[in-house]
């Protein structure tokens, strides 16, 4: 009797198994969205920065050339 306790306690259900099985490339799946979201938001950062960086820089000689202009107008 002890034997065939044995085998039911071991005994693992079909759709149980893919149900975990499904529930396990979920987590995968979640997980990666997770990554690449975040190495998404990491390039936008970036991206961000660098816009920031034009902007600026373009201001930056647009007063310039209106400072060396003013220069050249007033002896």
């Amino acid at each position: 009797m002890s034997e065939m306790r044995a085998r039911s306690e071991a005994f693992a259900c079909a759709p149980a198994l893919r149900l975990e099985a499904h529930e396990r490339v979920a987590k995968l799946h979640y997980d990666q969205f997770n990554d690449k979201l975040a190495r998404l938001e990491t390039l936008l950062e970036r991206l961000e920065k660098r816009l920031w960086l034009t902007v600026y820089g373009v201001a930056g000689v647009i007063l310039a050339e209106a400072f060396q202009g003013l220069m050249n107008a007033a002896p």
